[in-house]
């Protein structure tokens, strides 16, 4: 099965690519130039799945996720990716919200990753796979390990002792937002072809 995976971000296409590639699944990414115009993690994702679906003719899965840090009522959220600016790398999202939360003692930086995976059969499908998964952690009060992307280095993960860059890959996949809603997809995308 070949599926086109409407995402520019290299973290998020080897993370995908690294999950399926034990199923019968081959994932072409795409470069994907829609405006993100949604107001939810969802929206966002059916526009991206939608405008690569239709580019390429194939099935399109899409993902929109993020950061919802709870003192900050849920920012930077769908604009993860852009908090710092349109143009912002890792590194500058990352030290804005650190210098938004530098006042906020441990006890008030709970935050989650939340991950809204869409899968279309064709461009104009009617009826969408919608998965989503979420990962309850916290915000160091500054970055720790070299491993993932985004904001994973301030991300601590409680259960593990770490923070998520700090985690192996395999065991990232086991417990972050984007895996949880992976291995729905993988379930129920028998009943979508």
């Amino acid at each position: 099965m070949k599926i086109v995976f409407a995402s520019s971000n290299q973290g998020k296409v080897k993370e995908l690519q690294k999950f399926l590639q034990e199923y019968a699944i081959e994932i072409t990414p795409e470069k994907v130039d829609v405006e993100e115009t949604g107001l939810t993690f969802v929206e966002n994702a059916l526009l991206k799945a939608r405008y690569a679906s239709e580019k390429s003719g194939l099935p399109a899965i899409a993902d929109d996720s993020g950061l919802e840090v709870m003192a900050l009522q849920g920012r930077p959220g769908i604009y993860s990716a852009r908090y710092a600016g349109m143009l912002a790398t890792d590194t500058q999202n990352t030290d804005k919200l650190l210098q938004e939360l530098k006042d906020y003692p441990e006890d008030k930086r709970k935050a989650r990753f939340y991950c809204a995976l869409v899968y279309l059969t064709h461009a104009l499908d009617p009826t969408p796979l919608i998965c989503c998964g979420s990962w309850e952690g916290t915000i160091l009060k500054a970055p720790q390990g070299k491993n993932g992307f985004g904001y994973d280095p301030v991300f601590y993960v409680p259960s593990e002792h770490c923070s998520a860059a700090e985690l192996s890959s395999a065991k990232k996949n086991e417990l972050s937002h984007r895996g949880k809603a992976l291995r729905q997809l993988v379930e129920k995308l028998p009943d979508k072809r």
